[in-house]
């Protein structure tokens, strides 16, 4: 830590800026958005459209099991020497019944039947 000059400590703090606003990017988008659906009278959630993404499956419809890392997206890109794709297999997922998505429960519970 002799030799650190100006430029790479400001590289430092520009490059940390830049990760918390890539981490914060999806939680201000949501904000937003539900903000202005409910200014329109919509539902914060779905926007009206009565279904929304089911939360198990990300909207996919399977779920990975034996997975290494316990996350797909890591799994995706990184594998263990000597491990193949056998070692992963998808089953359908039961919260939604394979179809990627569920009724929104906001506006399940605002419907009157």
């Amino acid at each position: 830590m002799d030799n650190i000059t100006a430029s790479e400590i400001a590289g430092l703090g520009v490059g940390t800026l830049l990760l918390c606003a890539t981490i914060a990017a999806p939680k201000v988008d949501a904000f937003i958005s539900a903000s202005q659906r409910s200014s329109l009278g919509m539902c914060k959630r779905c926007g009206d459209l009565r279904m929304i993404a089911c939360s198990q499956c990300k909207g996919v419809g399977s779920v990975r099991q034996g997975a290494a890392l316990g996350f797909s997206m890591f799994d995706d890109f990184f594998q263990l020497p000597g491990e193949g794709r056998a070692a992963t297999s998808s089953t359908p997922c039961n919260k939604c019944e394979a179809k990627g998505r569920i009724q929104c429960p906001v506006c399940s519970e605002r419907r009157i039947p």
